[in-house]
């Protein structure tokens, strides 16, 4: 497009201005209207899960009940609370979007469709995706609500501990691939890392789940026990911003899991079709999303105490031996900086398979000794209660 530009009489510096400008437009206007037809797939699958229809009324197949939600939210009385930080409180929703379309600056949709190829593409994202804990404080801590604020500092809490297993799970494509470009973490799959280091993906989804808010990990708006959490006193489109940028975070996260461990756009005939690509990008991230909604309608929610005691005592221990189980046997194999081909990359691929297997084996294993010890414990209780009974 700067070509196109340059070619009708623009200056160079004007014509990358205008060209940036409305990559930005297409990026921010794409993720939007996803957001329209992500909320529609998810309260359908929703409803598959659950044994009901979802959406079926406005529109055909329901397709148009978004948008009569969005008009509803538009209509809404726009309230705010006595006593409330006033700039603080009408920002912290716009800093929610922002910090998931911020993500989208990196994400390589083709081999050329590509908004700024960062050679530290990988830290912009954990740098910018904290954006997102700041709103949630600045939404809590200026809404002169008690529930809010509780909800605030227990949010950050969640959000603060999960980006540690996070970050450890993103070093291992980073290890891989020999860049944080996020284009050539891409470039160098020449076969998925998802079939190399599927412990990886699993932390990075679960991390990516709590990092998003969703159930089993929705304590951020747990309405039974705070009162729908940081955004009780926000009505309107304040609040349908909040919404947004949970949708839009929950895809961005099955985006980043296609980017970092299925290959992005790679596919037959990708590099020579950039539309192409862009499918097989959406098709894969499809399908990490997916698996997600499926996370968030089956399971129950956690506890607090729960939910910081697995992140601590299992996700980050686990994220660490991962990390440095990987790390070893990938220095170790030879001429593992001289992967070119698909040929090159099989033999320390299945290496690395066979590795994660048995690392998977080693948890599942200590996981099932320790449940045994705690029926045993709940067992020796229960009889002990049963025996106090019956003496008395």
């Amino acid at each position: 497009m700067t070509e196109l530009l340059q070619d009708i009489g623009l200056s160079h510096g004007l014509a990358v201005f205008i060209a940036k400008a409305v990559g930005v437009m297409v990026v921010g206007a794409f993720g939007l209207l996803w957001t329209l037809l992500g909320i529609w797939i998810e309260r359908k699958a929703a409803g598959r899960f659950q044994d009901r229809l979802g959406p079926n009324r406005v529109g055909p197949f329901g397709l148009i009940q978004s948008i009569a939600d969005t008009v509803k939210i538009l209509l809404k009385e726009d309230l705010m609370p006595q006593g409330a930080d006033r700039w603080v409180f009408n920002l912290a929703p716009i800093v929610s979007v922002v910090s998931v379309m911020l993500i989208w600056a990196v994400v390589p949709f083709s081999g050329s469709w590509i908004g700024s190829d960062l050679n530290i593409g990988v830290l912009y994202l954990v740098a910018v995706g904290a954006f997102g804990t700041v709103a949630v404080l600045m939404a809590g801590w200026s809404s002169n609500n008690k529930y809010a604020l509780l909800s605030a500092f227990r949010s950050v809490a969640q959000l603060v501990s999960y980006e540690v297993p996070m970050v450890l799970a993103l070093l291992v494509p980073v290890l891989l691939s020999g860049s944080m470009s996020t284009q050539t973490i891409v470039e160098q799959q020449h076969i998925m890392y998802l079939l190399a280091v599927p412990l990886t993906v699993l932390i990075f989804l679960t991390s990516g789940q709590a990092e998003t808010g969703r159930g089993p990990f929705d304590l951020l708006e747990a309405e039974s026990e705070i009162v729908s959490g940081f955004h009780i006193e926000y009505s309107g489109m304040k609040f349908g911003m909040f919404y947004v940028a949970e949708f839009l975070h929950a895809f961005t996260i099955g985006v980043l899991t296609a980017i970092l461990f299925m290959g992005g756009w790679r596919g037959p005939f990708a590099e020579d079709v950039p539309l192409l690509g862009f499918i097989y990008l959406m098709i894969k991230s499809m399908v990490a999303y997916m698996v997600l909604i499926w996370v968030r309608m089956t399971l129950p929610r956690l506890r607090i105490d729960q939910l910081l005691d697995f992140n601590w005592k299992f996700l980050v221990p686990l994220s660490l031996v991962n990390l440095l189980v990987v790390a070893f046997v990938w220095k170790i194999l030879p001429d593992t900086d001289q992967i070119n081909s698909f040929g090159d990359a099989l033999v320390p691929t299945l290496v690395l398979l066979v590795v994660n297997i048995a690392l998977i084996a080693g948890v599942g294993a200590i996981l099932r000794e320790r449940g045994r010890r705690e029926r045993q414990r709940v067992e020796a209780r229960l009889t002990a209660a049963e025996s106090a009974a019956a003496g008395d």
